[in-house]
């Protein structure tokens, strides 16, 4: 399929696929005219790197995944590199949370400083004397 069908059938755009062929995670071949021919493979492969791209994973994450189904399995996340992108991604994350959390303690401190007596409700609105 050229390069336009992928790109319909994945939701990614030509743009975005011509950078995956550049990064390796794809491969086209070329047609006598020099279109770019994918294989019905790439499809699911184009569909995995999207689908971690959505949680935040890069291109680069991704890559063991994508060898993971060209290897011929099941599953991208099925190769034991995929777990250990898996583990190090919630590693970060874990990282990322703690330091949100220290941000909004330091800045709901600041908060009571600035304004005691008001409080700051569920959805993130402040209360109290003005």
């Amino acid at each position: 399929m050229r390069i336009g069908e992928l790109a319909r059938r994945t939701g990614v755009s030509t743009r975005a696929l011509r950078y995956y062929e550049q990064q390796g995670l794809i491969h086209a071949e070329r047609s006598a005219n020099g279109y770019r021919e994918y294989d019905e493979s790439d499809v699911r492969l184009v569909a995995e790197i999207r689908t971690l791209m959505t949680v935040g994973f890069t291109l680069e994450d991704a890559r063991p995944f994508v060898e993971c189904l060209r290897s011929g399995r099941p599953t991208g996340s099925s190769c034991p590199e995929s777990v250990a992108v898996y583990q190090r991604k919630l590693l970060e994350i874990d990282a990322e949370i703690r330091t949100l959390l220290a941000r909004r303690s330091e800045v709901a401190a600041q908060l009571a400083e600035a304004c005691p007596g008001c409080l700051l409700s569920r959805r993130g609105e402040t209360r109290g004397v003005t």
